[in-house]
Order: C-alpha cells, then sequence, then structure tokens
C-alpha cells in the first residue's frame, strides 16, 4: 500500500457511507472549494465511467484546456486519482492538502476526505475543466455536493453494489441519476427501457436537458474508424486507442460531451487517437509478466472490469480477438468476495478457456470457491497460489493470449509490480 493511502486509511472511518451532511459540512469548513472550480463535467455509471472521463479529458487536452480531473480507485498510487491541470498530484501537493482536510474533517470517511481535497486542490489551481467521476451512486456521493456542472453524463447503468444500491435496477438508475442538475444538460448512454424511464423522470423532475444515445446522436464502427452521427453532423473519426467494441460506446458519449462543450471536430479525432486509460484491456509489453508472456510468444492483457456488465464487454473484446487471431485462451482472474462472481462467469461463458483462479492483498473471494463458480459454468478452472504461479501454468499449458481480469485491485498489484507500468 502507498503511504498517502497508508495515512488516510489510519486517521479516517473506511464505511461507505452515502449521505452528504458529512461532505457539505466539511466543504462549508473549507470555503467550499467545490464552488470555486473551473466548469464542471460530472460522471455517472455503473461501467465506462473512467474510461469516459480519460476520452473526455483526451479531447480536451488536444483542444488545448488545461484539464482537472478526479477519478477512483486509483491502481497502484493514491496520486492517480487527482489530476490538476493534466498532471497528476504531486505528494508534497497532496500531503499539503490533507493536512487541510484533517485539521476540519471530524468524522468524514476516507473518500469523503479525499474529495475534499480533490476539490481544494483543483479550486487553487487554474484549469480550463474539471471533470469528476462519481464514486458510488450518484444521488448520494460525495461529488455530488457540487450544484451547478456545466454538463452531466451518465455512461451505462446496471447491477453492481447490491449492499449500497440494492438489487433493483430502477433503484440503481435513480442513484445515477441524481446528478443531473436544474439547468445543466445531461448527456446519456445507451440503456434499458426500464432506466431510460428513470432517467427521463428525474431530468423532467429538475429541468435537465438530455442528449440521449440511440435518440440524438449515435455512433458505430466502419472500416476500421468510429462513425458519429448526431441531428447536425456525420463525422468520421478515427477508432478510440482504447481496445473493446465497448469502447466505441464510450468513445461516443465522450464525442457527444466534447461536442456540448463546444470542442472542435480536430481535437475530438486526435483525443480519441491520444486517450490512454490503464487495465481496461490493456494490453501489456513491458514489466514481469509481460516480459515472462513474451519469452513464451504469448500476448497478455490486463482488464479491471468486476461485474457481469463489464463480463459481457470483456466476451465481446475477446471473441473479436480470438476470431481474427485465434489463440489457445486463459484467464487469471480474482474478484472481491462481496462481487457476483456468478453473474461474471455466466457472461463470460461463450469464451473457449482455462481458468486460474487467485487472491489479492484485501477482502478477495477464496480462490478455490471462485474456481468452483468458475467450474458451476462450464469453465476447466483451478485454484492458484498467486499471480505468478497462474501464469506460469498457464503458459506451460500453452496458453498464446492470457487475460488477467476480474478486479482493479488485482489489476494494480500487477501494474505495481514494476515502476515502469505505473500509470502516469
Amino acid at each position: 500500500m502507498d503511504p498517502i493511502s497508508q495515512r488516510l486509511l489510519a486517521r479516517h472511518p473506511q464505511r461507505i457511507d452515502l449521505s452528504l451532511e458529512r461532505m457539505r459540512a466539511l466543504c462549508a469548513a473549507l470555503g467550499n472549494p467545490q464552488d470555486r472550480l473551473p466548469p464542471v463535467v460530472h460522471v455517472a455509471g455503473t461501467n465506462g465511467k473512467g474510461s469516459t472521463v480519460a476520452l473526455i479529458r483526451a479531447i480536451a487536452e488536444a483542444a488545448g484546456l488545461r484539464v482537472h480531473a478526479y477519478t477512483s480507485p486509483h491502481l497502484v498510487r493514491f496520486n492517480e486519482r487527482i489530476r490538476l491541470a493534466g498532471t497528476l498530484i504531486s505528494d508534497e501537493a497532496l500531503n499539503a492538502v490533507l493536512d487541510r482536510i484533517e485539521a476540519v474533517a471530524g468524522e468524514a470517511t476516507v473518500f469523503e476526505s479525499t474529495t475534499a481535497a480533490a476539490f481544494l486542490a483543483m479550486s487553487e489551481t487554474p484549469a480550463d475543466l474539471a471533470i469528476i467521476e462519481v464514486g458510488l451512486g450518484g444521488l448520494l456521493d460525495a461529488t455530488n455536493v457540487i450544484d451547478r456542472p456545466l454538463l452531466s453524463v451518465i455512461t451505462p447503468v446496471d447491477l453492481d453494489h447490491a449492499e449500497f444500491l440494492g438489487d433493483k435496477i430502477e433503484g440503481v438508475a435513480a442513484e445515477k441519476a441524481g446528478i443531473l442538475k436544474a439547468g445543466a444538460r445531461g448527456v446519456v448512454a445507451r440503456q434499458s427501457e426500464a432506466v431510460m424511464a428513470v432517467i427521463e423522470r428525474r431530468a423532467a423532475e429538475v429541468n435537465s436537458p438530455l442528449t440521449i444515445m440511440g435518440v440524438d446522436f449515435d455512433a458505430w464502427a466502419e472500416r476500421g474508424g468510429l462513425v458519429y452521427q448526431d441531428q447536425e453532423r456525420f463525422l468520421d473519426l478515427p477508432a478510440p486507442a482504447l481496445t473493446g467494441p465497448h469502447q466505441f460506446d464510450n468513445a461516443a458519449v465522450a464525442v457527444a460531451a466534447a461536442l456540448e462543450l463546444d470542442l472542435p471536430e480536430a481535437a475530438v479525432a486526435e483525443g480519441l487517437k491520444a486517450v490512454r486509460w490503464p487495465a481496461r484491456m490493456q494490453r501489456l509489453t513491458a514489466g514481469p509478466y509481460a516480459e515472462r508472456a513474451q519469452a513464451a510468444d504469448a500476448e497478455l492483457w490486463l482488464d479491471g472490469g468486476h461485474n457481469p456488465h463489464a463480463g459481457r464487454a470483456m466476451a465481446r473484446t475477446l471473441a473479436e480477438r480470438q476470431a481474427r487471431a485465434p489463440r489457445p485462451l486463459a484467464l487469471i482472474v480474482a474478484m472481491l468476495a462481496n462481487k457476483d462472481a456468478g453473474g461474471f462467469f455466466e457472461a463470460l461463458k461463450g469464451i473457449d478457456a482455462q481458468v486460474f483462479t487467485v487472491g489479492f492483498d484485501g477482502a478477495a473471494a477464496d480462490p478455490a470457491a471462485l474456481a468452483a463458480v468458475a467450474q458451476g459454468r462450464g469453465f476447466g478452472a483451478m485454484a492458484a497460489g498467486s499471480v505468478d504461479e497462474a501464469l506460469d501454468r498457464a503458459l506451460a499449458l500453452g496458453a498464446g493470449r492470457v487475460v488477467i481480469c476480474g478486479s482493479l485491485y488485482l489489476a494494480g498489484e500487477v501494474l505495481g509490480a514494476s515502476p515502469e507500468t505505473y500509470p502516469v
């Protein structure tokens, strides 16, 4: 664990308690920095939030804007969560702002304290735009003290975090739609009918105009690129640099947001080519794990998706790649114990792959129990003592394509194995 994370966990409650009362009090004690941010794009959703933030940021930076970004969780170092005018916050600056938070924080949770720290640092650093990702839910998330966003974005909504958001899709959608604010346009990804009904109802209640994928704009892959169309434009754009067909949908939402921000079409194209977002079907080509895969003439991929929706996206990506260039496939999987492992493996059922289950430092599912879940969904699966052991077994059995997946915590441990793979 990095020193900043150790500091936060030692000084603040680790609970998740969805409420805005403590956060509003904390912000008030700091002079309400959330009201002094540059124009804000607020992003909620179940999957694709981080990728969409990265895409919007890349487009805005290609347009010459200085962009703040707040995302979570981090993979290797806590600093990854706060980007000030394009650069990750330094240890010195982060510790200084945390000193100020802790002087007034009271019973604030880790996420509330770090969100306040991000707002404070961003309010004191000049920039043209701030992109803020919701942590969990939306309506009662600590980031939702932002009362006047310039734009609200809702990525695909599905079931996740049932212990906090419930197991009804309408309830989850209501939480996500809670970021919609009066007068601020909402850009909404393609959704199920049930989810869209909830979002439209909330938008009408607060007078938030909507721009909806599949209604007001759409996009699709064509001739190796991305075609985007709305009521005013037909754009022939490069494919997003992020891997997977689901990233075309994320890119479409980001393009729609960028056009709402009046960013030029040339910057849209450049941003799609330049975007980077680690642990989302990331091809690993450096570090000790990649070196071992390369020595065995195997590809190594890393994906942090951890719910059934993410599993379906990964399945589509792998099916496309296997169809183009078939190779024996192995999955190295770890998941948090509270995740829907059955739903995740069910989403992958059409993939012909050997599964190796592992643990990680934290509240991980037992690898043997996880292997049993995979076996129940038709996979050949076995538990391994570590990623190293699982990778060795996969390569020894002739795997030519290995995907390490199932948790961002696992992805963080893999990227953290070597400084050359740290996110920057």
